[in-house]
């Protein structure tokens, strides 16, 4: 019983400071609110504005630190994630085709972005596994997704110098990273693919601790390495792609979740790993939204999580180079 605590103690205390950071966000805005007294207005404001924000910067945290340290166990590389590896980056050009498109035909899909999202996620993601059979060095393959994230940054600067005013204005808007602009409808479509993602990496678990050790190692446990990255790399997609078309490209929690998660619990395995770094995801992009919120000048949230994330990443930089 005493196991079964220690165990378990580290999820426990991190579900209870997500839950303490979701209400300190939900006072946090233009209005402050007391959320054990409301009157009309701040009851209307909270359900409608800062419920939905809240929910939406979970889940989206929680998507990106499972891909995150599924990439990081696929690739053996500690800086990997959606974003420095590409997958970010395509879904984002391809929710920035999406909705120039939609514009300049004078209508707005949502479901086109969303398509366009994972289309984009999707192509990047093939491309990395089949850089990952060429190369065998972490380092090189982390070049190569960086290389991606520029070609994709050049292609959308591209698109959008050939847009319109309207076009341009909504591209730089959903860029910058919000969770304010999420509805109903996107949160349950974040939900399903975050349910996807979970499942697949739970059953794929064991496989991931196997790769851990290499391609040989896992083989001889009787994994296949192959199967073991494609199917972490379709989960990291879908959650990937659907985060990026309602959320806008958000980086860095992918990175430093799993860091901060295997700090805590003490272990890399990865059943008791990936529960711990979904919450520590949650609680990072909580902390972005609320110094996003906190600013008078209402900073995106993209901005607010590089100030939260960039440091973390110099010190695993300089920890490293001291190992």
């Amino acid at each position: 019983m005493l196991g079964l605590t220690k165990t378990h103690l580290p999820l426990v205390c991190g579900i209870a400071v997500m839950f303490a950071m979701a209400m300190a966000d939900a006072c946090i805005g233009e209005i402050r609110i007391n959320p054990f007294n409301l009157n009309d207005m701040e009851a209307a404001v909270l359900l409608k504005l800062r419920l939905p924000r809240i929910v939406t910067a979970i889940i989206a945290g929680s998507s990106l630190a499972l891909s995150g340290i599924q990439m990081q166990s696929v690739f053996r590389n500690p800086l990997a994630d959606p974003h420095i590896m590409g997958i970010s980056g395509g879904s984002g050009l391809g929710a920035a085709l999406a909705i120039m498109a939609s514009t300049s035909l004078g209508k707005a899909s949502g479901a086109a972005s969303i398509g366009a999202a994972l289309i984009g996620a999707a192509l990047a993601a093939i491309v990395i596994i089949a850089a990952s059979r060429k190369f065998a060095e972490s380092s090189t393959l982390l070049i190569f997704g960086v290389l991606i994230c520029f070609i994709t940054s050049a292609l959308s600067s591209i698109i959008c110098y050939a847009s319109d005013e309207h076009s341009l204005k909504m591209f730089y808007s959903w860029s910058a990273g919000s969770f304010s602009s999420n509805n109903s409808l996107g949160i349950s479509a974040m939900v399903v693919a975050l349910a996807v993602g979970t499942s697949l990496a739970s059953l794929n678990a064991g496989n991931l601790d196997a790769i851990l050790f290499g391609d040989s190692y896992a083989s001889l446990c009787g994994t296949d390495p192959k199967r073991t990255r494609t199917v972490a790399m379709a989960g990291c997609c879908i959650m990937t792609g659907m985060v990026t078309a309602f959320c806008g490209p958000i980086g860095f929690v992918g990175i430093v979740s799993p860091h901060i998660s295997r700090w805590i619990t003490g272990t890399s395995v990865h059943r008791r790993i990936i529960p711990m770094t979904m919450v520590t995801g949650s609680v990072i992009s909580l902390l972005a939204d609320i110094l996003s919120q906190a600013s008078h000048a209402s900073i995106p949230v993209g901005s607010t999580m590089a100030l939260i994330g960039i440091p973390v990443i110099i010190y695993i930089l300089i920890k490293g180079s001291h190992a």
